[in-house]
């Protein structure tokens, strides 16, 4: 039970608002102290663990070129090019961009998600559509980026599992043929493709109500303005 004592750490130490890289280290040690391994063992597990994984620190290298971009007036330019375009709502937006997630999550590409397109295109994007119908207040705004978000989590999370590489998939893989069942990559890919049609029909539901709701704040606008 005793090298179990990490999750307490953790759990203890993110409720009490400590520094959160701080105490996952403290965890880490913890737990291999307990299980027998020396310092220098824990050290070279967490080096191997970084190495393995260091692709995830290329998030640290979008986040200033996104604000660059921005500073640069990608955010304006984004929303310059939806208001010159009428019958773009932000609904609509908000789908093609979940359809364009969930083809390329199936292809196995990843192209960044929330900090390289929600933030700096798509969520300006469906600002200023949302804008043209009115829908400008803070509670508005705020709707509007959280859907934009929710657009990102469809599309990458139903469409990733379509591809036959995907991390995922591979873990389900090893877990179960680790248990003794022989299951096949490129099948398991297929099971993901009605869920994945679910998701874009779902999501498709969600933004037409949006859209309706924003006619709805344009529709009562124009009702106060002829009172």
């Amino acid at each position: 039970m005793l090298t179990l004592i990490g999750i307490v750490i953790v759990i203890v130490g993110l409720v009490m608002r400590f520094n959160p890289l701080l105490v996952v280290l403290t965890a880490g040690f913890s737990t291999g102290l307990v299980a027998g391994m020396s310092p220098l063992d824990i050290l070279a597990a967490i080096g191997q663990a970084f190495v393995t994984n260091r692709y995830m620190s290329l998030l640290i290298l979008v986040l200033p070129v996104i604000g660059v971009l921005e500073r640069c007036g990608l955010r304006e330019k984004a929303e310059d090019l939806i208001r010159s375009m009428r019958t773009l709502t932000a609904g609509r937006v908000m789908f093609a961009y979940q359809i364009f997630r969930q083809v390329t999550g199936g292809l196995g590409l990843n192209i960044g998600g929330h900090p390289s397109f929600i933030r700096p295109i798509i969520a300006p994007m469906t600002e200023a559509a949302a804008a043209k119908g009115g829908a400008t207040s803070p509670a508005w705004l705020d709707r509007i980026r959280g859907m934009s978000a929710s657009s990102e989590n469809y599309g990458n999370f139903f469409g990733q599992l379509m591809f036959p590489a995907a991390g995922g998939l591979l873990l389900i893989k090893g877990v179960l043929e680790n248990a003794g069942y022989k299951v096949d990559l490129v099948e398991m890919a297929a099971y993901a493709i009605p869920t994945a049609l679910a998701a874009a029909s779902i999501g498709l539901i969600r933004f037409l109500l949006l859209d309706r709701a924003i006619r709805g704040t344009e529709i009562n606008q124009g009702c106060e303005q002829a009172l």
